[in-house]
């Protein structure tokens, strides 16, 4: 019979996977949703995520610490800035899927966490392992092919990977709950979406005006698409190692690419070749977070990810 800690790490596995997945088909939802501007998609995510992530909070009993959050000047701060982060990272996203771009948005989310190295390294005097530098030169080069002999510098990839990447440094200097965070972030958001779709409304630019009943469900399932994936990896990050989770967090740049060559994107010979170099960089960066992080170990710590 399974023990405690095992059911804990199978729920984990189960939730972070589940993360992951719904990551990973989200190019899904906005290709069918091509027809509505991206600026009015990113309004609908904010908006439909604010009685959502309210709901959440209420339920998990997290209202004490949105209130601490609200009330501690350096917290709120910091939500700030990472909420402009977040939106735009968001909205480029958006913006490369409804543009047919989503292997650059794929190629983002493989390197973002050799940019976290990076920033380890730049902001925090960490030392890089062999691995580390391994994975980091062989993603360089599939960059820089793609750039020099494709002849695209990958403006949407790095946007996104960097973005991110400063969203996540900075939640991880706030100290606040992954869900607690989240909302604090939307609420603050809010008010410019709401300000942006009236505009829209009134020049007569927003789908949703005109939007049937299907629509309308498909614009606020951009809510439940935004906060639930982000629960799944709370719980799982509260269950596992880091290292498992570094396996794990490929699989959404892998889905997403798979969904690119669906959709019909031209897979060159210089995407090939930047992409083996990338796929090369994350199997050795996945294969040394296990190695360094194989022994027992705790999981993520509650307060990033609750």
């Amino acid at each position: 019979m399974p023990t405690e800690s095992e059911n804990e790490v199978r729920t984990g596995v189960l939730a972070a996977t589940a993360a992951y997945l719904m990551w990973g088909f989200f190019p899904l939802y906005f290709i069918v949703l091509r027809g509505v501007p991206s600026a009015e998609l990113l309004v609908h995510r904010i908006l439909f995520s604010v009685p959502l992530g309210l709901a959440i909070i209420l339920m998990r009993g997290q209202w004490s610490e949105v209130r601490r959050g609200l009330s501690d000047i350096r917290i709120l701060t910091a939500l700030a800035v990472s909420s402009v982060f977040i939106a735009a990272n968001w909205l480029v996203y958006i913006i490369a899927v409804q543009h047919q771009h989503i292997f650059q948005a794929s190629l983002g989310y493989y390197i973002n966490p050799l940019i976290y190295v990076l920033v380890g390294v730049v902001l925090l005097g960490e030392r890089l392992r062999p691995g580390q530098i391994t994975a980091v030169a062989l993603a360089t080069v599939g960059v820089l092919i793609l750039t020099v002999y494709g002849g695209t510098f990958p403006v949407v990839s790095l946007t996104l990977a960097i973005s991110f990447t400063i969203y996540g440094y900075v939640r991880k200097r706030a100290s606040i709950g992954a869900m607690p965070g989240l909302f604090i972030e939307t609420v603050l958001l809010a008010p410019i979406a709401a300000v942006a779709l009236f505009f829209m409304v009134t020049r007569g630019d927003a789908a949703i005006e005109t939007a049937g009943p299907g629509l309308v469900l498909l614009l606020a399932f951009a809510g439940p698409a935004t906060v639930i994936p982000l629960l799944c990896f709370a719980i799982g990050a509260r269950r596992l190692t880091l290292a498992t989770l570094g396996f794990l967090q490929f699989i959404g740049p892998t889905i997403q690419f798979l969904i690119g060559l669906a959709d019909g994107e031209p897979f060159t010979f210089a995407h090939k070749l930047c992409f083996g170099f990338i796929w090369s960089a994350a199997a050795i960066f996945a294969w040394d977070a296990w190695r360094t992080h194989a022994r027992p170990m705790r999981p993520a710590p509650v307060g990033e990810v609750d």
